[in-house]
């Protein structure tokens, strides 16, 4: 018997491989695809620190707005729409299953927290309303709740223990389709067109740079295909080898915001990635290659669905509690990009200007916040790329701010990202520097990593001087790095081994490689006995 469906978009904004749009359709004499707009995601907030809502940053919600218009139009081609409505996603959904007398709800899986308990309300509300849900895993590859289960209820703290466990991803849906179900009655109910950045509030931003990426499944399948063309490079990618300073072509896809928020699958991506290997025969394998960095989200996307408190230090049990200093001016300085460390502070302003960097740069601005220089918590850097990125994502963010803090993860707290030497490395004329940070444009590339080192008179023919122009260095690096070593020994030294489970893990499997290591040379010395005799 036919019935109404309802579609409920919040990731998941694509067409293709889209298995609660597949559902939805079958068998439905009306489909509602609907997407709430939610005044605390999209609202000003003037005391925010920078332009946008109390969530998210403008680059976002412009991101998210391309993306919506974008979905919009592929669904008019379908014969369908998308219905915009603007509140509370839960009481807008419970209200319009019933008006719209819906008999199917259908909408992606998600495992962030927020959203799990919202999508819970919804659930209980469908269900005890006698509507059939559907909400199936397609933003990531593996199911988390799988793997956890496969590894006795735990998740695997490892990204090695994470893939073995994890096995090959379900194929993507190759369903295309001509047509959908009309959309049916929605009388009593204002329909909104997809708003501009001006209508929800923010005036003329005509005079601010954005991020050049723009969101939306056309532009995503764009990007994809430009990159699988060369298939050399996708074969032979190695992420640690990467130029963090390359912005006017980076060197990397930059499909992660179009993996955020879904106008990308990842099986697909996975799916294509696959076909560009078998063609090409020899390429590289993950950790380091493009697969592999899809299975780094996936390994994020399990440890965080698995372990309580994740996005804090104190009740999170895979973290380390570090006494971290609380000093709002460093801090100010590191968000503003006024650190007086050029390549530190360009990073931070590509960040507020295109809510995008090269994960590299992300490393090198991390590492500083925390263990490198200003000894900081890591959960305040995490705010802001939280709310600045447009791939914003809650387990890799809160994932990978665990590891460069070497709060999780990875313990090697003595390997530090030099302010100066990393950047130079990548860009020795500091071409990256002088375009974000144009007050430091004319300093000749000797001192562009070091400007204070620049004689009065070089800093005067620059039209740059140190502590006016652009500010002096908020701490010095070696020995704020020395310091840096020595509390974070302290605190390791503190939080014991045996009390940490992430750390467990590693050990354990430390001394796994080193009894196999053993057996080895032991099996290495009787074979030499045997030869000698």
């Amino acid at each position: 018997m036919e019935s109404n469906a309802l579609i409920w978009f919040r990731k998941g904004l694509r067409i293709h491989d889209n298995p609660a749009l597949n559902h939805a359709r079958r068998g439905s004499k009306h489909l509602f695809p609907v997407f709430v707009l939610d005044p605390r995601y999209l609202d000003p907030d003037p005391s925010a620190f920078s332009p946008g809502s109390a969530r998210s940053a403008l680059n976002r919600i412009r991101f998210l707005l391309d993306c919506l218009s974008d979905l919009d139009a592929t669904l008019r081609t379908l014969g369908s729409r998308l219905l915009l409505l603007r509140g509370d996603p839960v009481r807008v959904l419970c209200a319009i299953l019933k008006d719209w007398k819906i008999g199917k709800l259908c909408y992606e899986f998600d495992t962030e927290p927020y959203s799990f308990a919202q999508d819970k309300q919804v659930k209980d509300f469908a269900s005890l309303s006698g509507i059939e849900v559907f909400s199936p895993v397609s933003h990531t590859l593996f199911n988390p709740a799988v793997v956890i289960e496969k590894n006795g209820g735990r998740p695997p703290l490892t990204y090695q223990s994470f893939v073995k466990l994890a096995g090959e991803p379900p194929a993507p849906l190759t369903e295309t389709y001509s047509e959908l179900p009309p959309v049916g009655n929605v009388e009593g109910y204002e329909l909104l067109s997809v708003p501009s950045i001006e209508e929800l509030g923010y005036g003329d931003l005509s005079q601010e740079e954005f991020s050049p990426f723009r969101g939306g499944e056309t532009e995503a399948l764009k990007r994809l295909k430009e990159a699988l063309e060369d298939k050399e490079w996708v074969a032979t990618f190695e992420k640690p080898k990467s130029d963090p300073s390359a912005f006017l072509k980076p060197a990397t896809t930059v499909l992660s915001p179009y993996l955020k928020f879904g106008c990308l699958s990842s099986r697909y991506f996975y799916q294509c990635l696959h076909n560009v290997y078998t063609t090409v025969g020899k390429h590289t394998s993950p950790p380091v290659s493009l697969v592999g960095q899809l299975l780094w989200r996936e390994f994020f996307y399990t440890v965080a669905f698995g372990t309580p408190h994740f996005d804090q230090m104190i009740g999170n049990k895979i973290c380390k509690q570090i006494p971290w200093r609380d000093d709002e001016e460093l801090f100010v300085a590191w968000r503003e990009g006024r650190t007086g460390y050029p390549w530190i502070d360009a990073i931070m302003i590509q960040l507020k200007k295109w809510g995008w960097m090269h994960h590299l740069a992300r490393h090198s601005v991390a590492c500083f916040l925390t263990r490198g220089d200003l000894f900081i918590h890591w959960e305040k850097g995490r705010d802001v790329f939280k709310r600045l990125l447009i791939d914003s994502d809650w387990a890799i963010n809160n994932g990978n701010w665990l590891w460069l803090s070497c709060s999780s993860f990875f313990y090697q707290y003595n390997r530090i990202y030099s302010p100066i030497s990393f950047g130079k490395k990548y860009d020795p004329d500091g071409n990256y520097i002088r375009h974000f940070l144009p007050v430091l444009k004319d300093m000749p590339k000797e001192y562009i990593y070091e400007p204070w080192t620049a004689p009065l008179s070089v800093q005067k023919k620059a039209n740059c001087i140190i502590g006016k122009d652009y500010p002096k260095r908020v701490v010095v690096h070696d020995a704020a790095s020395k310091e840096c070593r020595k509390k974070m020994a302290e605190a390791y030294a503190l939080d014991h081994l045996g009390d940490n489970l992430a750390s467990k893990e590693i050990s354990n499997g430390l001394r796994r490689k080193l009894g196999d290591e053993k057996a080895s040379r032991s099996s290495s010395l009787k074979q030499k006995k045997i030869r000698i005799k």
